[in-house]
């Protein structure tokens, strides 16, 4: 799996994906989020809506890529989760904490 990202602001970047976030593709999904902050994208958008299966490799990685934000002083927010990313997020809770959004434009309209 490979991941783009896109600034949309100089401090917003989306990162997209495609296929299954899992203990494979979750250390390229926290380097690529790692990468966008450090080049001043501080409020971070995963979209989510092409990637078909996540396991528990894939929630720790946007758990990761959350604090990473965080402590950079701004956010991490998923866009468009599919069913079953949304019944692991559902599942182990998390659906509270990361916030989710039809899309990624959306996730950071002010």
């Amino acid at each position: 799996m490979t991941f783009t990202t896109e600034k949309i602001s100089p401090d917003i970047a989306i990162v997209r994906g495609a296929g299954k976030l899992n203990m494979v593709s979750a250390p390229e999904l926290r380097a690529v989020v790692v990468g966008a902050i450090s080049e001043g994208a501080h409020r971070i958008v995963v979209d989510l809506s092409a990637i078909d299966f996540m396991d528990s490799s894939g929630l720790g990685a946007l758990v990761g890529c959350l604090k990473s934000a965080r402590q950079a002083g701004g956010d991490l927010r998923i866009a468009a989760p599919s069913t079953q990313v949304s019944m692991v997020l559902r599942l182990s809770n998390l659906d509270r904490v990361l916030a989710s959004f039809d899309s990624a434009e959306a996730a950071y309209r002010d």
